[in-house]
């Protein structure tokens, strides 16, 4: 896990106690970057050029390095402004400079414009510091009171560790309860006083005390464009992000063998996009090294290039015209599927890529690492249902590259909530919602039958469209919070009408709800009926839900980095880019409501770079079965669930209703009743989290830290 870290120390008052001594509190491993009372750190396998930092002093220009360097000497002045980017980024140094001395004025939204996932840190004089986060959350930015001050990171675990925080089940509950509902989630973590600045916003540390303000633009200032220029900022946003990172790819080879680059060739159309956007870029060379033989050929004093020959008066010796390499190729991996003529469909003609085909076995099933050990994973920052996936997802990353680029967060970029029909209404567009309705109707009466699909379904979407169009947030938020108490969750099964007209709301319960205690419900309730009492956003319903299940997404890929990248290894999620989130804002909403409109916007996209050979229906064939491995996992690893759940954490903090949850387990081995996707997605974030606890509760506390005072064990009462 890599992230960085510091601090702002507050200033001392006439009349109060002074701020208390760091001394030697410093996190191990760590490169200083920054020192002073302020001091910044780099803890973590960063590569050198992941590391960029740049100084402006009045009178000179600004100073760019890049990879760790020894601390300046140069004591700072409050004219002194430095300027740190950690991530990829491709920004030149030019730009990085010409971003620093703009980003004097206080104008800091410039800095998150440049292609790459990164975070932003600036410093101005000796007092100020200022954080940025990304747009989609995937580089979060946390903070806490410590020592008389504010300290900060780029993860949640290491402030909890400095701070001895406890962990706060309420949170948990919430993330079980409702995982997309800022009203329930709140700025908190699941550690107790540790704050998460959300996506989108500054950090802003003066004098040691936090301010947090948005660089965004506000809700409505992105008008959408017409649906062909923003397909063109779209193309040209996410080739940026693809081409950045393939040039950028790593010079030096992998021991182990591994490619440079890889890319996921799963059966969608964002993978297959990232995988041929990267085809058409050339890999950066390799740095050349004299072979033994050239060596030995010097020593022997043959006869080197432009040397008379002497075989015939004023000839010269001609070396052999060697053919250019061929281009090196990119490991394309697909897990699943022993012979893979979908994934192959969607890049077709394309020799740069080596495609490999992983057959699935028992030990790359979900929920596999409870036949061993479960606390034999890795600790992430925070639980998610990535866990119990992970030895699938390293399989899928050890064939791949160093670098290795995926499709993650294309769905929630480009795609249109259902709760975007809602926002159709509001802007005086009822007719726009023919279409999308007119395809879950059929959907729904290929399954359910002729009655469900042209009558129950579009009355039903419908309805519930127009009622959340006019229902008032303080409302919406009091009515959900009835439902959680009187334990109104929906099922998640049904058609794919009835699933989208349950979407259709401000508030929805996540799909673990189901199984939570009445207690744990009852204090997620009183934080919706709390968040009532707040001014409503200012967004529309629909883009208000889409921005957070995109937030969701961006968190549980980070989740997918910390449990599953491999030692040296990137993973890469050019959709979660700043620029590419831009982008995709400006699409109209009837654009992402059309039928297939993902696989319409990314077709477009490759047309517009270059890839013409694509057929007309390119990404609408049928897929695999997704929730079919979980289904298997969860049959094989029946025993490790039962023993999981014996005496399980969850139920200790009051958080679950343990005796449903041990039925439902029971019946997930079960091959003649399966579970809906949605109860496997819940199971998977109760065992998740299940999981994270106990590894949090074998870790050692101060693990991240040294310089720590030792905990003082509290006192025996009688």
């Amino acid at each position: 896990m890599r992230w960085l870290t510091g601090w702002c120390t507050g200033v001392s008052r006439p009349g109060t106690p002074g701020c208390e001594p760091h001394g030697t509190v410093a996190p191990i491993a760590a490169r200083p970057l920054w020192t002073g009372p302020d001091p910044l750190w780099a803890v973590g396998d960063w590569r050198p050029e992941e590391i960029r930092l740049a100084t402006l002093r009045p009178g000179a220009p600004a100073v760019v390095t890049t990879g760790p360097t020894t601390p300046d000497p140069v004591e700072d002045t409050p004219a002194t402004t430095r300027l740190a980017v950690l991530g990829h980024c491709g920004a030149t140094d030019a730009e990085l400079a010409a971003g620093l001395a703009a980003a004097r004025g206080g104008a800091v939204r410039h800095l998150t414009a440049w292609p790459g996932s990164y975070t932003v840190v600036l410093r101005a004089g000796t007092r100020s510091t200022l954080l940025l986060t990304d747009l989609a959350g995937a580089q979060p930015v946390f903070h806490t009171p410590w020592g008389g001050g504010t300290a900060y990171a780029t993860a949640a675990l290491p402030l909890a560790d400095l701070v001895g925080a406890p962990l706060d089940t309420g949170h948990l509950a919430a993330r079980l309860a409702c995982p997309e509902s800022p009203e329930a989630l709140g700025t908190g973590t699941p550690y107790l006083g540790v704050q998460q600045v959300p996506p989108g916003h500054v950090l802003g540390i003066r004098g040691g005390r936090p301010y947090l303000s948005s660089y965004d633009e506000p809700a409505g200032a992105e008008q959408p464009r017409d649906e062909a220029p923003a397909v063109r900022e779209l193309t040209r946003a996410l080739l940026e992000s693809v081409r950045s990172r393939v040039r950028t790819t790593a010079t030096v080879l992998d021991p182990a063998g591994r490619a440079r680059l890889g890319v996921d060739l799963s059966y969608g159309t964002a993978s297959a996009t990232v995988a041929l956007l990267a085809a058409a870029v050339p890999l950066p060379p390799v740095p050349a090294t004299a072979t033994a033989a050239e060596t030995a050929a010097e020593a022997a004093g043959q006869v080197a290039a432009g040397s008379r020959s002497g075989a015939v008066k004023g000839s010269w010796a001609r070396t052999a015209v060697q053919e250019p390499a061929a281009p090196e190729q990119l490991a394309a991996v697909t897990l699943e599927e022993t012979e893979s003529p979908a994934a192959l469909a969607l890049a077709p003609d394309t020799p740069r890529l080596r495609h490999t085909v992983l057959d699935p076995g028992p030990d790359t099933l979900p929920y596999a690492g409870l036949r061993t050990d479960p606390q034999a994973g890795r600790l992430t920052d925070e639980p998610g249902p990535e866990l119990v996936a992970t030895a699938r997802a390293e399989a899928r990353f050890d064939a791949g590259g160093t670098d290795h680029l995926t499709g993650y967060g294309a769905r929630q970029v480009l795609d249109g909530h259902p709760a975007r029909l809602a926002d159709l209404i509001r802007a005086g567009r009822p007719l726009e919602l023919l279409p999308p309705v007119a395809a879950l109707a059929g959907a729904d009466r290929a399954v359910a039958g002729v009655l469900t699909g042209a009558l129950r379904t579009p009355l039903t979407v419908v309805r519930a469209a127009h009622r959340l169009s006019r229902v008032r947030y303080a409302e919406a938020l009091d009515e959900a919070a009835a439902k959680l108490t009187a334990r109104h969750v929906p099922e998640g099964g049904g058609t794919a009408g009835s699933r989208s007209a349950v979407d259709l709301a401000w508030c929805v319960p996540g799909p673990a709800a189901r199984w939570l205690s009445d207690d744990a419900l009852s204090s997620v309730a009183l934080r919706l009926r709390l968040a009532a009492r707040k001014p409503a956003p200012d967004q529309h319903p629909g883009a208000h839900r889409a921005r957070h299940a995109l937030y969701r997404q961006a968190r549980s890929f980070r989740t997918l980095v910390h449990a599953a990248e491999l030692p040296g290894q990137r993973l890469h999620a050019p959709f979660l880019d700043n620029q590419v989130v831009r982008a995709a804002r400006l699409l109209p909403d009837d654009v992402r409501l059309q039928p297939g409109a993902r696989h319409a916007l990314l077709h477009a996209v490759l047309t517009g770079a270059g890839r013409t050979d694509l057929p007309p229906g390119w990404g609408r064939g049928p897929r695999p079965d997704r929730t079919a491995p979980a289904r298997a996992g969860l049959r094989l690893a029946a025993d490790g669930l039962a023993e999981l759940f014996d005496a399980p954490l969850l139920a200790e903090a009051g958080l679950i209703d343990l005796p449903a949850v041990r039925a439902d387990l029971a019946h997930s081995a079960d091959p003649a009743t399966p579970l809906s996707p949605s109860a496997l997605a819940g199971l998977a974030d109760l065992v998740a989290t299940e999981l994270w606890l106990r590894r949090i509760r074998a870790r050692r506390h101060g693990a991240c830290w040294t310089g720590l005072p030792h905990p003082q064990p509290p006192a025996l009462t009688p």
